[in-house]
């Protein structure tokens, strides 16, 4: 089967879904999207046990879609562009201390935290991990979702600050969480090698700073373009060429993708509205890249849905991932409590806040993105089982209920 061919069916599904929740079930459109599949993903299950190898053909294709690569190769980019336009600067100003401490520091303690009391925890549930294995699901499920979170949060009514704080900090916590997930994966594959200080303060510079000083780059670059014409459709297809070409750069340079399309979409989305371009031209950027947005956030969120009929393992880790949900949760409330310490200088953060911060703290597609990259002697099963149970959790129960905990 071609790429197309896979490409439309992608399509069809989430056109037919998005069709059924918004006419029957009117749930937010990522969370409703994601239960449809997941329902449709238990009846192929059910189905097959009745009448086997009736899904055979159906687990082939998706097996065909690599998940990893088509998220973390491609789909990312144009999500954070999307999602990185409607950052206002003034308002992320006003956050940059709660931003930066909350996508570095935060990411940080939550994965020797997690890494640490997973290790401790398991056997109780018979499951026996090496301790670097146990650092390196810390890793990968500490960082919170753009993609979970802004695709809910527009649906959700929020205060304003704390949106900027959730939002802004799962944008910028990718680069931080990909070096560390980087440098443990490193030390897992190959135990004999010795990772350095120095070199893991390289890789972050190359990744992070790097990423974030291209982003500015082609914002700008993108920006003296559209300054110089008045033509809404070539405008608009410079911001696409920012985003695949800016992206395609990052990789071949070695550096953060995501966050130099976050820098990118930022400069664009303030810089670029304010002085290149024209009301048409910013009405029909916008209107482009929430079309955009919105059609590869119901792949994805089907695709989230789908993934449970590859996984073959997850009910015998049923017990354990439950435990393990609530140790994320608490997780993430230490990690940003801890932080919130320091900010309590600038501004007041009640416990409310914080409690906030915690059920806000999506998890989706970027974590079971990450864990599809382990091998196989590295117990990918395990640790995709309790990924996937952790974002399923997270986008259904935390998204659905963020509104009303807020209220």
């Amino acid at each position: 089967m071609s790429i197309f061919e896979i490409f439309s069916i992608l399509i069809v599904l989430s056109a037919l879904f998005a069709y059924v929740n918004f006419r029957f079930i009117k749930l937010p459109s990522s969370i409703g999207l994601m239960i449809i599949a997941l329902v449709a993903s238990l009846i192929i299950v059910l189905t097959g046990k009745l009448f086997p190898g009736t899904v055979k053909d159906i687990i082939e294709l998706l097996q065909k879609v690599d998940f990893s690569k088509l998220l973390m190769g491609s789909m990312l980019s144009f999500m954070l562009f999307a999602g990185a336009i409607h950052i206002r600067l003034d308002e992320l100003r006003e956050q940059r201390l709660a931003v930066l401490l909350f996508s570095t520091l935060s990411v940080l303690l939550s994965t020797f935290i997690i890494g640490i009391a997973v290790y401790y925890l398991l056997p109780v549930f018979h499951i026996h991990a090496p301790f670097i294995y146990c650092l390196l699901f810390g890793s990968l499920i500490s960082p919170t979702d753009p993609i979970a979170v802004m695709g809910i949060f527009k649906e959700v009514k929020i205060p304003k600050s704390l949106e900027m704080k959730i939002a802004g900090e799962s944008l910028f916590n990718d680069g931080v969480a990909v070096v560390i997930f980087l440098t443990i994966f490193e030390v897992a594959h190959q135990p004999e090698s010795s990772v350095s200080f120095v070199q893991v303060a390289g890789l972050f510079l190359r990744e992070a700073v790097g990423g974030i000083a291209l982003g500015i780059a082609i914002g700008y670059l993108g920006l003296l373009l559209m300054k110089s014409i008045d033509n809404y459709k070539i405008e608009v297809l410079i911001t696409l060429a920012i985003v695949m070409g800016g992206y395609s750069l990052a990789n071949f340079l070695d550096i953060s993708g995501p966050l130099a399309m976050v820098a990118a979409g930022i400069i664009t989305g303030n810089q670029g509205k304010k002085v290149a371009m024209s009301e048409i031209t910013k009405d029909h950027v916008v209107k482009f890249w929430e079309l955009i947005d919105d059609i590869l956030n119901s792949i994805l969120f089907v695709l989230i849905g789908l993934e449970l009929l590859l996984i073959n393992s997850i009910t015998a880790y049923l017990f354990a991932g439950s435990a393990i949900i609530v140790l994320v949760l608490v997780t993430r409330y230490i990690s940003v409590w801890l932080p919130s310490l320091l900010i309590r200088f600038h501004e007041k953060m009640s416990r409310k806040t914080l409690f906030i911060l915690t059920w806000g703290g999506l998890r989706g597609g970027i974590s079971i993105a990450l864990a599809l990259t382990l091998k196989p002697e590295m117990m990918s099963q395990l640790w995709v089982s309790l990924t996937y149970m952790i974002v399923v959790f997270s986008i259904i129960v935390q998204g659905l209920t963020i509104g009303k905990v807020s209220k």
